[in-house]
């Protein structure tokens, strides 16, 4: 996945150039973060982007939703439901399975990189072990400094972004830069804004920004100069 920026100058990146990172394994063609979804979308990716919290029973689930009941004939939090019960659980009535975060890193070969997205805290552990078992190359990103943190903590060399929603440019960049971070994750509205992707840049902070949802949005974030465009579908450029 892509490190640190170039030298500021704000230029159109190339698509052959940008790293394309399927949201959720490319959740608006596959049912998302499920191991079906990786394997369908890697073949068209540089990357693939998994969201996992934990269960009940410890287990780290990849699923973007706290509350079951948008994806699933389930109810209620993925932190009350014990795995013997989320493992027979569907996702989108796909017939896919809720994987495990050490299943759906499997799915992810060599060659093909994985962002990590940690939604709550008190996950750094299990997923840095999670990590070194897998054959891919990871990247951390989270909302959550304090979870990047504690990642920072556990092992220094993890690669981490800051996932970001609004604020000011450089304010989110020195917050990136004080974590250690090798990215910066923005949303197509604030990395579109002046300055956003220079001040980045100039801090040596790769730019992934999210979420692509069709051709239009992707053209908007080859202007903008990102590095990486994070995009529910692969067949935008």
């Amino acid at each position: 996945m892509s490190g640190g920026g170039g030298d500021g100058e704000r230029t159109r990146t190339d698509a052959d150039d940008v790293t394309l990172i399927g949201h959720r394994a490319c959740a608006g063609q596959y049912p998302e973060n499920t191991v079906a979804a990786i394997e369908r979308a890697v073949p068209h990716v540089d990357a693939v982007e998994i969201d996992v919290r934990r269960c009940a029973s410890g287990e780290l689930v990849v699923f973007h939703d706290e509350e079951l009941d948008r994806l699933t004939e389930g109810g209620g939090r993925v932190a009350d439901a014990e795995w013997d019960e989320l493992r027979e659980l569907t996702v989108l009535d796909s017939g896919e399975a809720i994987p495990r975060l050490d299943e759906a890193l499997r799915a992810v070969p060599a060659g093909t990189a994985v962002n990590v997205e940690i939604k709550e805290r008190g996950l750094a552990g299990d997923a840095l072990d999670a990590a070194d078992e897998a054959d891919a190359e990871v990247l951390f990103s989270s909302f959550l400094p304090d979870a990047l943190a504690a990642l920072r903590d556990r092992d220094p060399a993890a690669d981490r972004a800051l996932l970001v929603a609004d604020g000011d440019p450089e304010a989110l960049v020195a917050a990136a830069t004080d974590l250690g971070c090798v990215g910066i994750h923005p949303p197509t509205d604030l990395v579109t804004e002046p300055g956003f992707v220079e001040a980045a840049h100039e801090a040596g902070l790769a730019v992934n920004a999210w979420t692509a949802a069709d051709r239009d949005d992707a053209e908007r974030l080859l202007d903008a100069g990102v590095d990486g465009v994070i995009a529910d579908r692969w067949d935008l450029f």
